[in-house]
This record gives structure tokens, sequence and C-alpha cells, in this order.
């Protein structure tokens, strides 16, 4: 065969490749032409079948009651109220068993009475809980422990006002005005001195904050408590704090565990082809029953604070 001849078939070989690659290339654009514009209707087909494939059964209807149910039950029996010590001398009394003498005795972020002060210091029995910083579930592990250190209370505002304070009989007073820099500075002192103030002042703070958050009050929320004061003044006052929250959240979610855990035993293969669209009817059922029994909740609080 001669050069010029291969050369002529090399052409025609590539010649017919490039035109069927043109023509898959036309056909595909036709089809995806064609997709977009019955987009709409595929669209919805595709929701449809996916609502047919995950709605709910007489089974899950079932499943759906018992989990409101449930979920009803842990807020009626075991609502924000309950659960908790009756005050906080008892309160005190119960952690006093399990506490070392070393550690015994109040908080100087506990202190709201004064002692040859006479200024105002915004600070008082009934809102030292979240005006104080000591009292921060979270900050409180900073500005708790060096006031424990120095002796000191710490203000919930822009200025970090502090406040001297002295133990008089079984209780620290407000004596004097001091500054945030001073507390830290004395507490870092304090630490310097003897590294063993800092591990007696934090298991000190520990031990407070465990006996405060089951009291009455309780300890306000973090995030909420640094932004708006005010705001966790109204929330506890309301019996919404930091033990109600997160024994609310762990209940609950104990119980959708338990209720995702059964619903999974029920999964057939012959009726269902795909295990992800059954997962999807049980979030579906946490997902109402949550809704439901949070609102029938907010509708009863409602209706009692009312009448």
């Amino acid at each position: 065969m001669s050069i010029e001849k291969e050369k002529r078939l090399s052409i025609q070989k590539k010649t017919k490749q490039s035109i069927c690659n043109m023509r898959t290339i036309a056909e595909e654009s036709f089809r995806v032409a064609d997709v977009a514009k019955n987009s709409k209707k595929i669209l919805d087909n595709l929701e449809k079948e996916f609502e047919l494939q995950t709605q709910l059964d007489k089974t899950d209807i079932k499943f759906l009651f018992f989990a409101i149910a449930l979920q009803c039950i842990r807020q009626y029996l075991l609502s924000n109220e309950k659960l908790r010590f009756k005050n906080d001398q008892s309160s005190s009394k119960f952690f006093k068993k399990y506490t070392p003498v070393s550690l015994e005795g109040p908080v100087p972020y506990d202190a709201f009475k004064k002692h040859n002060y006479s200024e105002n210091t915004g600070i008082s029995g009934a809102n030292h809980r979240y005006t104080t910083l000591g009292h921060d579930p979270m900050l409180g592990w900073i500005f708790g422990t060096v006031n424990i250190l120095t002796n000191t209370v710490t203000k919930n505002n822009f200025l970090l006002e502090s406040y001297n304070t002295q133990l008089i009989g079984n209780e620290y007073k407000i004596t004097s005005p001091t500054n945030i820099a001073v507390v830290f500075t004395n507490s870092v002192e304090a630490i310097q001195n003897d590294i063993k103030n800092l591990f007696m002042a934090v298991t000190k703070h520990a031990l407070h904050l465990a006996s405060d958050a089951f009291t009455k009050m309780g300890l306000p929320i973090p995030i909420i408590n640094s932004f708006s004061p005010d705001l966790s003044a109204v929330l506890l006052k309301n019996g919404i704090d930091l033990y109600s929250v997160n024994r609310s959240v762990l209940l609950s979610s104990i119980i959708n565990t338990i209720i995702a855990i059964i619903h999974s035993f029920y999964f057939d293969k012959e009726k269902y082809s795909n295990k992800k669209l059954y997962e999807v009817k049980t979030r579906k059922i946490l997902s109402y029953s949550n809704l439901i029994a949070s609102s029938s909740n907010i509708l009863y609080t409602s209706i009692i604070n009312f009448f």
C-alpha cells in the first residue's frame, strides 16, 4: 500500500470519528434541551415520587403519636421547676457533704450586702446570678476564679465594674470599689505565690456552680447572659436556665434516639427500595413530634399564665 493511500485512509477514519462525535454531541444537546424545556414537569414528577416514597403510613403514624406522647410526658412530668432543691440552703447543705473542709464556705461573687460602703453597686440578692460574671457558666471560669483568688466581685457590664469584698461572719460583703486590672494583677500574684491557689479557686468555683445550678433560680444561659443580662433575668424568672435547657435537650435526644432505633427495625427491603428514603421518614416522625410537643407546651404554658 502506498503512503498516499495510507494517508487518505487515515484522514477518512478521522473524519468518520469526528462526524460520529459531532452526532453524539448533537444528540446530547437535543436531550439537554428537551430536559430544560420540560424541567418543571420532570422536577414535579421527581418531587411527587419523593413524597410518595417518604409519606407516613399507618405504622409511621403510630410511631409519630408514640413519640409525641413521650415528648409531652417529658415536658409535663419533668417541667423546669422539677428535680431542683427547694432553696439555696438545701443545695448548699447537700453539696457540703461532698466538699473538702478546705473548700467550704461562701464565694466573694455572691456578695451583695455592703459593709462601711454606701454607694449603689446595682447588685442585689435577686439579681446577682445574672449581674455578676462569676455566675456566668462560661466566663465564670475566668472571672469567678480570679474573684475567689482576690476576694472580689465583678459585674457583667461593659466596664467590668469590680468591688473588693470581705468575709464577715458567714458571708462576703462589699467594702470598696476596685478595677478589673487590679483584680487580674492580684490574682496573678496569688498564683505566682502558690500554684495551689489556682487549683483551689477553680475547684471551689466548680463546686459553687454545681450548687447553684440545681436551685430554683439556676444559672443563666451563657451566650445570652454575655450579651443581654436583662433577657437572662426574664428567662431565669420563667425557669429557663442552663440546667433546664441542658436537661430538656438531653432527654429529648434520648427519646429521639429510642424512636429512631425502634423505627429502623420496621424497615422492609421488599417494600422500600432505598434505606435512605426510609430514614427520611424517621426524621419526619422526629421533627413532627418535637414540633407538636413544643407547640402544645407553649399553648399549655400560655393558658396557665393567662388564668
